[in-house]
């Protein structure tokens, strides 16, 4: 799988994994507290204490963006893995049997692209503030109807294909049609738009957190942690540009991904 892809692929592979590796190990080669306050060391520039330095309540920053490059990776393989399971099951059924299935999800993923996708998201976070999984559901949401339009509009093509007909005249059934013909198609495109929703999901959140929308205080989160440290850009730029760069980073490597597999 690696050969085929990119060089632009390999590279957002290899920063991902890079930056999942610093956020995961870090409990074990780090061992920070990143909620732990100490008001003697506020701002502090990186030193061999602290690596990244201190934030305005003393927290140790290396910690803290670990801890919120896993908290966005987390949200983004549960919306992500979602968004493409019902993305890929109502797309397929839409596009195979048409009909009556086909307008009722259509039907629904108009109803939801009535909405820009921020301003949905933001409706779910404020029914319950602070709460992980109202922006669970609502990045969800928004991502499996561009999963939908994408793949009901492939299977609609594949549904009156040669190769389908005639697996359909020999009595096969969907799943022997997923697998032989449907699949092996779709499975570029789902990777390409997989890879580009994880983007659009890590800016998501770090949006809602910036607008004080989406997750509370103290938890380390890139967009709220940008909107903490915001007043103090002027005494330590350099702690203020940390999870900006995360976000960058972040995002980069997963627009990197959703590069054309050859």
């Amino acid at each position: 799988m690696l050969k085929k892809l990119s060089f632009a692929q390999k590279c957002g592979s290899f920063l991902l994994i890079f930056l999942l590796a610093i956020a995961y190990l870090q409990p074990y080669f780090y061992p920070m507290d990143e909620a732990f306050q100490n008001f003697n060391k506020i701002l502090q520039k990186p030193t061999a204490v602290y690596w990244l330095g201190t934030d305005h309540f003393g927290r140790d920053m290396f910690a803290r963006l670990a801890s919120a490059i896993r908290l966005s990776f987390s949200l983004v393989v549960m919306s992500v893995g979602c968004s493409l399971f019902f993305g890929l099951l109502c797309g397929i059924l839409a596009g195979y049997l048409g009909g009556l299935v086909d307008r009722v999800f259509s039907f629904i993923s108009d109803v939801i692209m009535a909405l820009p996708g921020l301003l949905f998201i933001l409706l779910f976070a404020a029914i319950a503030p602070g709460s992980f999984w109202s922006l669970y559901l609502g990045i969800s949401l928004v991502m499996w109807v561009e999963f939908f339009r994408m793949i009901r509009a492939i299977s609609r093509t594949l549904a009156s294909s040669i190769e389908i007909q005639s697996s359909r005249l020999m009595g096969m059934g969907l799943w022997y049609c997923f697998k032989r013909h449907f699949f092996p198609k779709l499975a570029p495109v789902i990777l390409t738009l997989s890879a580009f929703s994880a983007g659009n999901a890590v800016l998501a959140l770090a949006t809602l957190g910036f607008v004080n929308v989406g997750l509370r205080p103290p938890t380390p989160e890139l967009g709220l942690m940008m909107t903490e440290l915001f007043p103090y850009y002027h005494e330590a730029p350099w702690i203020f540009l940390q999870p900006i760069a995360v976000v960058f980073l972040l995002v980069l490597s997963f627009q990197l991904i959703s590069g054309r597999v050859k």
